[in-house]
């Protein structure tokens, strides 16, 4: 016996056992699975890469459909404008996206996560690669497990070169929403792309890389914070992917051709299929984990598995905490969708969806700000006029040149001396200097309150008003 454990044995503190708190990652295989909401899935991908690869090459009155330009302060989404004054719709976007996600989780729990998510798009894709080069999921087990070969080597340099191909063209496409992506491709041959393009491009590229090439259900079980408060938006009239132990249970394998109930067994065959097409490999059998995040590929394996036993499909199924203890019909749970708190999120989205459409429609393409000369507040001028030196910042929001007509009102006898009326070109701001006149005598010493209108002349409902102050010595 060492003198540890004799210690121990005299009555000695127990010695401090030392215990990691990394778990080293095991590598996911899933295997490949067809049906119903794979079909979403990949319809999804399709989607929603078309809509990100595809947007910026559109054109939108002889420009970039959509494009923020940051060093312009200028975002163009189609036929819309806008400029760092609108930063209200951007705000209304977030919150109308927020929302979105309460009620769709609400609902059916993480809708998002498992159709809509980049995360999930982008890993479904690097995954199909991996499988054209490398094959399907035992041959995938066995690469990894054989020694460096010749093979394996050249197998593994194609898949990780296609990998860095769609995650450069990735992150070319992102820097194209804020550079011109035709001017960006120019640039690409003749090595001329600006420092911060090449940055932006490089880092997007590796984000991609890594996080579907390599980290995949690492980024949802660790880095995500949804995974970690989604608990927070279910209740038990949430539909979520769940596994029916009535039904199930006890699970055992069997063959075919025998009676499960004569063998004392559920449905369940043990098959593990709904483990191994899982991207995040947890068993559903288990119960509902923050892991899951909602693709239903576990629905379309098991009931490929009932297909073939001739057992009813939906074993596995979205259903209700509710809907699965009270043994509830299909039109039961639907019922309940439609509950005080989906409703509620329901209107609060619509009432915010509604009050930025209206605002966008309503929207007047002309922004003016006033600026007081700081040098010559007020001043006598020939022929004892009073005169106040302004600055007035047109933003011509529209993509159409606009000549406007300048005027002020809130003093008799106010008006604007020299040329009142400026061209501004399509989609411009300009500064232009403002002097204004009134008579002596017609008021008292003073501030007062004045109002600067800007009209548009070939559209009069095109008009924009803003407060200032004339001052009087």
């Amino acid at each position: 016996m060492n003198d540890n454990n004799k210690r121990a044995v005299a009555g000695a503190p127990e010695a401090l056992v030392e215990q990691s708190l990394y778990e080293v990652r095991e590598t996911i295989h899933p295997r490949a699975v067809t049906g119903v909401f794979a079909g979403w899935r990949w319809g999804m991908v399709w989607f929603t890469q078309l809509l990100y690869y595809g947007l910026p090459w559109m054109t939108w009155n002889h420009r970039q459909a959509v494009l923020f330009d940051l060093g312009a302060r200028k975002f163009y989404v189609f036929g819309l404008v806008f400029w760092p004054q609108d930063f209200i719709y951007l705000t209304l976007l977030l919150v109308i996206a927020a929302l979105s996600l309460f009620l769709f989780t609400a609902v059916a729990g993480r809708l998002f996560c498992g159709y809509a998510c980049p995360q999930t798009v982008y890993t479904e894709i690097f995954m199909w690669i991996e499988s054209k080069v490398e094959g399907n999921r035992n041959k995938r087990i066995l690469l990894d497990r054989r020694p460096f070969d010749a093979r394996k080597l050249a197998l593994k340099a194609i898949k990780h070169a296609l990998w860095i191909a769609v995650a450069l063209w990735t992150g070319f496409t992102f820097v194209g929403y804020f550079t011109s992506i035709r001017d960006l491709w120019a640039a690409v041959p003749a090595m001329a792309l600006g420092p911060w393009e090449s940055f932006w491009i490089a880092f997007y590229g590796f984000a991609t890389y890594g996080n579907a090439g390599w980290m995949r259900e690492q980024v949802c079980k660790y880095m995500c914070p949804y995974a970690r408060f989604q608990s927070s938006m279910f209740d038990r009239d949430t539909m979520i992917i769940t596994y029916d132990p009535d039904r199930g249970e006890p699970r055992g394998g069997r063959r075919r051709t025998l009676d499960p109930k004569a063998m004392g067994l559920g449905d369940c065959v043990d098959c593990s299929i709904c483990v191994q097409v899982c991207p995040t490999g947890i068993d559903i059998r288990d119960g509902l984990q923050y892991e899951c995040i909602g693709c239903a590929a576990c629905i379309d394996g098991c009931n490929q598995v009932m297909d073939r036993m001739g057992y009813p499909r939906g074993l596995i199924r979205y259903s209700t905490t509710n809907a699965l203890q009270g043994g509830w019909s299909s039109r039961q749970m639907l019922a309940r969708a439609f509950r005080p708190r989906v409703l509620v999120y329901a209107m609060i989205l619509g009432a915010i969806i509604l009050a930025a459409g209206v605002s966008l429609y309503l929207r007047v393409p002309l922004k003016v700000d006033v600026i007081r000369d700081r040098v010559s507040l007020s001043r006598e001028v020939e022929g004892g006029m009073i005169e106040n030196i302004y600055r007035l910042q047109i933003m011509n929001t529209q993509e159409v040149t606009h000549r406007y007509r300048i005027s002020a009102a809130g003093l008799p006898s106010l008006r604007v001396a020299g040329e009142d009326v400026v061209e501004v070109p399509a989609a411009t701001s300009m500064m232009v200097p403002i002097r204004l006149h009134m008579e002596p005598g017609r008021s008292g010493v003073g501030s007062h309150r004045i109002e600067f209108v800007v009209r548009a002349i070939e559209s009069e409902g095109i008009v924009a008003a803003e407060k200032s102050v004339f001052l009087v010595r």
